[in-house]
């Protein structure tokens, strides 16, 4: 194919019109394709693809023919369309009033980072649940889950700073969350 195309690139470069249209038949569909994915609309692909035709051939003296054709086509296609992308001004802008809104710009359209108001008292009524029943753990439980689970200490660190064997560290942690799981209940 490579060969076909050099073969009619030649032509065009003598004068041939005729012969680059059969290049444009070759790679049209593809070549739509490629800009219809970058632009997502598809008349600005169709007018985009018939650019860079144009360009082509327009161009075509400065293709090394040492090269795919496709690649140096493509890249004319593809410089075009993010060109267009570039150019393209957005439909609203942010200071924009909302129709229909009392004075809303587009800025409370935007939807917030952060939960819900709702979301962040159940966060907060749970964490202030779970405290609770941490703090009526027997002391032994207590201070383990919350040098684990709290501070987020590993076991080795806690076996050290309460001077016990690392593994009562382990039982004490494991029995300490089976008590708070049973006083949690359903939560």
């Amino acid at each position: 194919m490579d060969e076909l195309v050099n073969k009619r690139i030649n032509q065009v470069i003598k004068g041939d019109q005729d012969a680059f249209e059969e290049i444009v038949t070759m790679f049209q569909h593809r070549l739509y394709h490629v800009c219809y994915r970058m632009l997502g609309n598809p008349q600005e692909a169709e007018d985009i693809a018939q650019e860079a035709f144009v360009r082509a051939y327009v161009n075509i003296h400065t293709y090394d023919q040492k090269r795919k054709f496709s690649t140096w086509l493509f890249r004319i296609a593809t410089n075009l369309c993010i060109d267009r992308i570039r150019k393209k001004k957005p439909d609203y802008y942010l200071d924009a009033t909302v129709p229909g809104t009392d004075g809303l710009n587009m800025y409370s359209q935007i939807a917030a980072d952060g939960d819900l108001p709702e979301e962040e008292v159940e966060r907060m009524e749970a964490q202030d649940r779970v405290q609770y029943e941490i703090g009526r753990l027997p002391e032994k439980y207590r201070t383990v889950i919350i040098l684990r689970y709290m501070e987020e200490l590993p076991l080795q660190e806690i076996s050290d700073i309460l001077e016990l064997p690392l593994g009562t560290v382990k039982t004490r942690v494991h029995r300490g969350r089976e008590a708070l799981r049973k006083q949690m209940g359903n939560m």
